[in-house]
């Protein structure tokens, strides 16, 4: 075969063989197909669709380009999450933990923030000592002492996603449902993990900005889980407002902690423990209800032993920036805006986020919010603080706020519901 054969094939509309992915992708792996030449079948891709079989395919060879993780040698089922990113979205700091004190192993791969989204491995990185490399040794060394285990994806996972990814990233080809999907989904599987539940974002912080196109996307990542024997389930949940009341690293831990405690925000609350309960049915584990073992303590215990598990002090002092200014109600009556693209782009220009892989990121930075959305305000009552560590960022970062927030009259504003709905295969 030749990669020019391949382009012209999607070029004209016509679907890809499976000998054709399998070639293209593992020639591309290899570095026999030029980054251009790639670059035009994203395109293409981009343009003319896949349907589901292409879908697979395209999945299943990106698998193979790498290793396979088995969770064989544990003794339970084993379940993870994945969200496709928003602002405030901590919400895989107390489920990991929590799902693995309900009676299922969490072997959670995660990522960094870029952009106006946070990384879960740039928060945890605000506790002291906490590692996010581990080895497969490491990960089932850590699974078994504590049910859950929070870091960074080898090397070795996927390796043409790694590739393909960064190659969209600046060719325009972002956008593309199918290589969304198979992007997302070639890295679950080759996890290895038993049960997986999706929560696709919808709104204005998210990278789908509608419910359609969320549930597409949705779709077909639920299809692909299903013909790979991963029992998968997704959620499409609002992301048109930030969810809970803190925006960056070392202020997303605390708040997560405070949900471990039995406290937190409502919708982190929600959230976490309907996530925790569709991961234990998806994976078969019945048993202790999310709901109690918030608040007996186990859900706590079980992210101190995973904290320290991977090195972290769970008892340090979380980092804290510099400097902060406040933003008071500008009159009175209802908060019946709060744009969480708005805030997470203050938040990002306040050091919280990166605009390249390699920057690096304030722990400290972000949006304390202390009022939410829907929420009666009086005027000159604080509604949120701004934290950096350069007070030069504060000019960019209310200029990002310029219309993300708006007091109106007491009556409903409209809004998402924050659980939308549920797909299944």
């Amino acid at each position: 075969m030749d990669a020019i054969e391949v382009i012209t094939t999607k070029r004209d509309g016509r679907p890809l063989s499976a000998a054709q992915i399998d070639w293209v992708i593992g020639a591309y792996t290899a570095g026999g197909v030029a980054d251009e030449q790639m670059s035009a079948l994203a395109m293409a891709i981009l343009l003319n669709g896949m349907d589901r079989r292409e879908i697979a395919d395209w999945t299943a060879a990106m698998i193979r380009s790498g290793e396979r993780m088995d969770w064989s040698a544990l003794d339970r089922p084993t379940a993870d999450k994945h969200s496709t990113g928003g602002v405030g979205d901590k919400i895989t700091l107390p489920l990991a933990p929590l799902v693995a004190a309900c009676g299922a192993y969490v072997p959670q791969l995660s990522g960094r923030g870029l952009g106006h989204t946070g990384g879960t491995l740039d928060k945890l990185e605000s506790i002291a000592g906490w590692r996010a490399s581990l080895s497969n040794d490491e990960m089932l060394a850590v699974l078994r002492g504590a049910g859950a285990v929070i870091c960074a994806a080898g090397g070795g996972l996927a390796p043409a996603d790694k590739k393909l990814y960064a190659l969209r990233d600046v060719t325009g080809t972002v956008e593309s449902i199918p290589l969304i999907a198979s992007s997302i989904m070639s890295k679950k599987i080759a996890e290895g993990t038993g049960a997986l539940v999706l929560d696709v974002k919808v709104g204005s912080g998210a990278f789908m900005k509608t419910v359609d196109d969320a549930r597409e996307l949705a779709a077909t990542m639920v299809g692909l889980g299903a013909d790979a024997g991963v029992a998968t389930v997704a959620l499409l949940t609002a992301m048109d407002r930030p969810l809970g009341r803190a925006v960056g690293n070392a202020l997303e831990v605390a708040e997560a902690v405070e949900v471990l405690a039995g406290g937190g925000p409502a919708d982190v609350v929600e959230l976490t423990v309907r996530l925790a309960r569709e991961m234990l049915d998806t994976a078969g584990v019945h048993g202790k209800d999310p709901e109690d073992a918030l608040m007996d303590g186990s859900a706590m215990d079980a992210w101190r032993r995973m904290v320290a598990a991977q090195g972290g002090d769970p008892d340090a002092v979380l980092p804290s920036a510099a400097e902060t200014v406040q933003i008071t109600a500008p009159a009175s009556g209802v908060l019946r805006r709060l744009d969480a693209y708005g805030v997470g782009l203050a938040a990002w220009r306040l050091g919280a986020g990166r605009a390249r892989k390699e920057d690096p990121v304030s722990l400290g930075a972000g949006v304390t919010l202390h009022a939410g959305f829907g929420d009666i305000v009086r005027a000159g009552q604080p509604l949120m603080t701004l934290h950096a560590d350069e007070t030069e960022r504060f000019e960019r970062a209310l200029e990002a706020l310029d219309g993300a927030y708006e007091v109106g009259p007491a009556s409903d504003p409209d809004a998402l519901p924050l659980i939308i709905d549920r797909i299944t295969a």
